[in-house]
């Protein structure tokens, strides 16, 4: 940001005016396909391992692929989310950026075959966390990362009780819920990498209000109270 204008004075001194201002934005590619697509295998690996796809020696590897696949590219999204200005996506990567490198940590100390109870009530905070975001979500018009949130919720939580109480019936549970995650992250990463490359929307995602006004209308409504934004003005 600089100033716009400036006053000079009679001893030649030179004083921005501090009522004009200018503020630079960058265009950036759209972090949301690559933030929804990095949920797939991720997610993919804990329902697998829920619903009893793997033998406990090849569950080993899952940490493993977790840490070097999707906790990198999941904090890549959240950057670039919070820099296109979007709080709620930005805080929402964030967050499964966090719960993939903990249960990344957490398989390799103790293993992802048995149940522990300090898994368990992270899961139930970070639940609880993503349930709070959805609200988020829908008072900003954004119906699909809404869906992502709320899938993500009701996949920890139930994750989180399935480590509290070792319910096979509450881990399958989990594992169902959480290949509907995969598909929702799915359905969001494909509508919104259209959306991106063809500027206009081809696949439904539910946008309304000040998430459809960013789409449809012009330039001029980008801008609108630019000034209250986090990083324009002095506080946040």
């Amino acid at each position: 940001m600089s100033a716009a204008t400036r006053t000079i004075a009679r001893d030649g001194s030179i004083t921005p005016d501090a009522t004009v201002a200018r503020v630079m934005l960058r265009p950036i590619g759209s972090p949301l396909p690559l933030g929804a697509f990095t949920l797939v295998p991720a997610g993919l690996m804990l329902a697998g391992l829920q619903l009893g796809w793997f033998t406990p020696h090849d569950a080993k590897a899952i940490p493993l692929l977790i840490l070097g696949f999707a906790v990198p590219l999941q904090l890549t999204a959240t950057l670039l989310a919070f820099l296109a200005r979007d709080a709620l996506v930005g805080t929402g990567f964030g967050l499964f950026t966090g719960v993939w490198l903990a249960f990344g940590l957490a398989g390799l100390s103790a293993g992802v075959t048995s149940t522990n109870p300090v898994l368990g009530v992270f899961f139930l905070a970070c639940g609880g966390l993503f349930a709070m975001l959805m609200a988020g979500g829908l008072a900003g018009g954004k119906a699909a990362a809404g869906a992502v949130i709320l899938a993500g919720s009701a996949r920890f939580i139930l994750s989180g009780l399935y480590e509290l109480t070792s319910s096979s019936g509450v881990e399958r549970a989990a594992g169902i819920i959480g290949l509907v995650f995969v598909g929702v992250a799915a359905y969001v990463g494909l509508a919104t990498l259209l959306e991106d490359t063809a500027k206009r929307r081809l696949l439904p995602i539910g946008r309304r209000a000040r998430a459809r006004a960013a789409i449809d209308e012009g330039l001029a409504t980008q801008f609108n109270q630019i000034e209250h934004e986090a990083g324009v003005r002095e506080q946040l």
